[in-house]
């Protein structure tokens, strides 16, 4: 069979677009899941999307932009901005969904790939960025609307919370080795309620007032 042939059992996405596009992305994850990152190339995951290499390299122009789209795409879709009415139960879906999007085969290929020697190129430090102020922007309505409700004092800081309900998620993982489970996230959701309603999580410039 020739080296750009398509499998088989695989359809070849029409156009040249989102269809391509999700299929590329999808293709990529698969090869982070079962390759990791060092040995993911632009033709096995132009084999595995059922496109030619050169329809790959006409939207992405290397194998680390390809990555990074890949990655900020998938957790921009990953995790969901609750609104179950209350922040406690708000936070419990934020946590589970984090730690979901870690550990299932997906999320921990990637995982790998970002904290490994890959996390050191510039385009894959930015992604991590990226990804994680994106994270940040998804719980502001949690926090703005527990505010509203009179469940988190004023001026909560909607950063510095997420990065308190992230951090013992993304210790158990790459420290650890501890589970990162629902049980997990439960506790970082008590921790961070804890906190957060003791008023230390308040912005000070925005807490001070003129």
């Amino acid at each position: 069979m020739p080296s750009d042939s398509v499998p088989p059992n695989r359809m070849r996405p029409f156009g040249r677009g989102p269809k391509v596009r999700a299929a590329v992305h999808a293709a990529t994850l698969d090869e982070l899941a079962r390759k990791g990152y060092a040995e993911l190339t632009v033709d096995a995951v132009a084999k595995r999307a059922g496109v030619h290499k050169t329809t790959v390299y006409r939207h992405w122009k290397d194998r680390e932009s390809l990555v990074v789209d890949t990655l900020a795409e998938h957790f921009a879709a990953e995790i969901p901005t609750p609104d179950t009415g209350a922040v406690e139960t708000d936070l419990r879906a934020l946590a589970r969904a984090l730690a979901a999007s870690m550990t299932d085969p997906v999320g921990a290929a990637v995982q790998t790939a970002m904290y490994s020697d890959a996390g050191r190129l510039p385009e894959i430090a930015e992604a991590r960025r990226a990804i994680f102020a994106n994270r940040i922007r998804r719980a502001e309505p949690v926090v703005s609307r527990a505010i509203e409700r009179g469940e988190l004092p004023e001026a909560t800081d909607p950063a510095e919370l997420f990065k308190l309900l992230a951090a013992p998620i993304h210790f158990r993982l790459l420290v650890t080795g501890e589970p990162v489970d629902d049980a997990a996230a439960d506790q970082a959701v008590r921790i961070v309620l804890a906190v957060a309603q003791a008023g230390a999580l308040t912005d000070p410039a925005t807490d001070a007032g003129p």
